[in-house]
């Protein structure tokens, strides 16, 4: 490898905690974004068509309410069979059945020769037979109930949302042959059905359309953010956080442009190229790869 010159003495050690520190300003900001984005998701939905009615499951647990009849009224959570205890009618199956569904049922039981017009009405007090985990970088990493139809943006939300050291892109484990309750799936698991990666920085930008269904049994692994470093003649040298287009040009403006010294027609950088450390000449307009080191030397004449 060829020796680094040229360096100056602008790669000090204030210089390149600022550096870093934009970098994770500017996740932050991307965090927040993503916070703002529940509520406009939240507001589109109520304006929109009603979502598919949510499909009771074994652990949810129902308010059940019967007009005039405090008796039946109560709590009831439905057991790992899916049925539910009822008092005059014992076993009642629920999972499989809408809350409306259930409704009707309970009624019609009722009517049967207990009471004329029974008034009766369900809600779900308590969803635990939907769940999905999110780990990796997000502040609150867990295990979350699904109340119906929830987002990508309101998982992260119920996480707290992402971290700084977030990286660009979320992966969305799916596997159809392994029950929720089983725990988290790590991308590079045998259980992995399906992988679907969601560009974050284009989902925290607006772009609804990576705001993708969360499944039961789902998890959502937000990695760490990769680092490209910069060093020699830029205003801010250091490690900065690598998006999946981010171009050499690009991350010498992030670290704060080209010095009166530099040489951005030398621009360098080190690279591991079949597990050897590489330096070579690159274009301003080339992207840049994880853990890449860009060096922009110092002018011959000064």
């Amino acid at each position: 490898m060829a020796p680094i010159t040229g360096l100056g003495s602008s790669a000090a050690g204030p210089a390149w905690t600022s550096a870093e520190t934009r970098s994770k300003t500017c996740a932050q900001g991307r965090a927040w974004a993503i916070t703002a984005l529940l509520v406009v998701v939240l507001l589109r939905a109520s304006s929109l068509a009603q979502t598919p009615p949510y499909v009771i499951g074994p652990q949810d647990v129902l308010l059940v309410t019967v007009f005039n009849q405090a008796d039946l009224t109560g709590r009831f959570p439905v057991g790992a069979d899916g049925n539910l205890t009822f008092p005059l009618l014992g076993r009642v199956k629920a999972a499989g059945l809408t809350v409306r569904e259930l409704e009707v049922d309970l009624t019609t039981r009722l009517s049967a020769g207990f009471f004329k017009n029974p008034q009766v009405t369900v809600s779900v007090d308590a969803y635990r037979s939907q769940q999905c985990f999110v780990i990796g970088e997000v502040r609150q990493p867990g295990t979350f109930f699904l109340s119906g139809q929830e987002t990508l943006i309101q998982a992260l939300a119920q996480a707290g949302s992402t971290t700084p050291d977030a990286g660009s892109e979320i992966m969305i484990v799916r596997s159809h042959h392994r029950p929720g309750e089983a725990g988290p799936i790590r991308p590079d698991q045998a259980a992995a059905d399906q992988i679907l990666k969601i560009d974050l920085d284009k989902l925290s930008s607006g772009a609804l359309e990576n705001n993708v269904a969360i499944e039961d049994g789902d998890t959502i692994f937000v990695p760490k953010a990769e680092p490209v470093y910069i060093l020699g003649q830029v205003r801010n040298p250091g490690p900065y956080r690598l998006s999946k287009t981010l171009t050499v040009l690009q991350l010498i403006s992030m670290a704060g442009g080209v010095t009166d010294r530099g040489a951005s027609n030398r621009t360098q950088v080190i690279r591991m190229v079949d597990g050897k450390k590489k330096q070579f000449k690159i274009a301003l307009s080339d992207v840049l790869q994880p853990n890449d080191t860009v060096i922009v030397p110092e002018k011959f004449w000064l």
